[in-house]
């Protein structure tokens, strides 16, 4: 696998306000994490410093994730799909915690059907 420059982002469509959604799986057992948002700002902070680095919707701003947690996502590898509107970035989570709440996953409710 070649490594990833920064010539993909445009082929990348993102939203009406600047957005793509982004998959965030563990590297190592593909569990989803959690479904953030990143611009194109925040996608070339990512691929220049290896650390997950988001657009918070909520507060507005750039967010680097584990920026005051310590829980970081130290990005191993990054994939767009086919139509090139969603992200998905495979990382290490330091620390094992990838949601505000304490869990692993932001993805800890709900059950089988």
């Amino acid at each position: 696998m070649e490594k990833l420059t920064l010539d993909f982002i445009d082929e990348l469509k993102f939203d009406e306000r600047g957005l793509i959604p982004v998959i965030v799986q563990d590297y190592e057992n593909g569990d989803v994490l959690m479904l953030a948002y990143m611009n194109k700002e925040t996608l070339k902070q990512t691929v220049e410093t290896g650390k997950a680095t988001y657009w918070s919707r909520s507060r507005q701003k750039v967010w680097v994730k584990g920026e005051t947690s310590g829980h970081f996502q130290l990005v191993k590898e990054l994939y767009y799909d086919c139509d090139g509107d969603t992200i998905l970035i495979k990382v290490e989570q330091v620390g094992g915690i990838a949601c505000h709440t304490g869990n692993r996953s932001c993805f800890y409710r709900g059950g089988k059907i």
